[in-house]
């Protein structure tokens, strides 16, 4: 197993890869979060030679399909069996709820993919959350790197999934509603409770026109940006005929953006 913190990397394809790097995405719904991430998913693990864990943080639970995949089992559903049978705890407990959490992934063509489900119901579970979000933490550790497809607030990762981010993306269009929005977002990741975000910045999603526009509006709120996508009529096809986008070409300007933005960061 590998241990998050060794002294351990490689590069491959261009990007520097090492042991336990998590990257999370998040913003308003409809922003294209869920677009990233499934690209970054195909350029790292066509990269070879690195494993990935892709989580679906999002109630709304699109990825899988963005990447043509099917669900089987849940993490919301093993929490509600941990509620609702106390043999089943037990059971877990002693299995080692890391294993539990291998047991449900989604095997993809070089990455593996965890969906969380739906959020908790209502009512206090703190021990039950606690369980499951540290199996969640140990499993990430045998991955080079995390990528967390989240919901509209940084809360639901630190809460549901793990304590720690490298680095934080929050993807917006370049409406100052969109900007101020990020902005709140990117606040709350700085002041919320233990977690600890490293880098953060701004994707700019849909991008026409020049850059030093939402340049100027960004610094001033004190945003960085870390890349910008341009409409990208092969994305626009594929979502609506349900094409999943790991098929892309890799000419497509939303995948060559993307690889962009992963240099930057990775």
């Amino acid at each position: 197993m590998k241990i998050r913190g060794a002294n351990h990397s490689s590069k491959v394809d261009g990007f520097s890869l090492r042991d336990g790097r998590t990257i999370a995405v998040t913003g308003k719904g409809g922003a294209g979060k869920t677009m990233l991430v499934a690209l970054m998913i195909k350029i790292l693990s066509e990269s070879g030679n690195s494993k990935i864990l892709a989580v679906d943080a999002d109630s709304a639970t699109s990825l899988p399909y963005t990447l043509g995949m099917k669900v089987g089992k849940t993490v919301s559903e093993i929490r509600q069996e941990i509620i609702e049978y106390p043999e089943v705890k037990r059971r877990l407990t002693d299995e080692h709820i890391r294993t539990v959490m291998a047991n449900i992934l989604e095997h993809g063509k070089g990455f593996d993919l965890l969906v969380m489900g739906r959020p908790e119901a209502p009512g206090c579970f703190c021990t039950v959350n606690d369980l499951l979000r540290y199996g969640i933490d140990t499993l990430s550790q045998d991955y080079d790197t995390t990528i967390i497809d989240g919901e509209a607030g940084p809360e639901q990762i630190n809460r549901r999934v793990l304590k720690s981010i490298d680095t934080l993306l929050v993807v917006s269009d370049t409406s100052s509603r969109s900007f101020q929005t990020a902005n709140t977002i990117m606040k709350v990741a700085q002041s919320y409770g233990d977690m600890k975000v490293g880098r953060t910045g701004l994707i700019l999603n849909r991008f026409r026109g020049k850059k030093s526009q939402p340049k100027e509006i960004t610094r001033q709120m004190g945003l960085e940006i870390l890349g910008y996508i341009p409409e990208d009529e092969n994305i626009n096809h594929y979502d609506a005929i349900g094409r999943p986008l790991l098929k892309l070409p890799a000419d497509s300007p939303g995948l060559m953006a993307v690889r962009q933005i992963l240099r930057k960061i990775i």
